[in-house]
């Protein structure tokens, strides 16, 4: 499951897929109808490999939740975020991420993960590794990206301390 080039655009329902660079900004096709437009470098774009969620610990990449909802689904698609209920869904979410962080994960976070789930989901586009070594390799690659995150912030924290106060 490669989620680099599948894209969320803010203010445009669905996913899309990117197709190539644009003079100003990427040139983007929905992967439910194949229609194609120019995202400008105004829109705010984000890539679903670059998401994660809110946890106790830190933070959980979505690519990792999606395999948790493949496995509990048997490879069937979530429950719905339209039809189902808020206490549903947040008891659903909690079943595939007992440790995310309630207080910072929001009803419209769950309702997206479930929904762009369904929707990788219903274009055959979740592909799970096959054998062991691509699960580990895989896994590895999620704690790397996640230690890099954390070795960021700390860089970040420390940075902040150590400017002076500008008056």
């Amino acid at each position: 499951m490669n989620l680099k080039d599948i894209l969320a655009i803010s203010g445009y329902p669905g996913l899309f897929k990117l197709v190539s660079q644009a003079k100003n900004g990427i040139i983007v096709e929905s992967i439910i109808d194949g229609k194609r437009f120019q995202a400008f470098s105004t829109h705010k774009v984000s890539a679903l490999e670059d998401v994660a969620i809110f946890t106790r610990e830190g933070e959980t990449p979505l690519k990792e939740i999606f395999i948790k909802i493949f496995k509990k689904e048997q490879g069937g698609p979530a429950i719905n975020h339209k039809t189902s209920t808020v206490e549903a869904m947040k008891s659903y979410f909690l079943e595939i991420l007992p440790e995310y962080d309630q207080e910072r994960v929001y009803m419209s976070d769950i309702k997206k993960v479930l929904m762009w789930y369904n929707t990788l989901h219903q274009v055959n586009m979740l592909n799970l590794p096959e054998d062991e070594n691509d699960k580990e390799e895989q896994e590895g690659r999620i704690e790397e990206t996640m230690a890099k995150n954390a070795k960021t912030v700390r860089k970040k924290n420390e940075t902040a301390k150590k400017k002076p106060d500008e008056k």
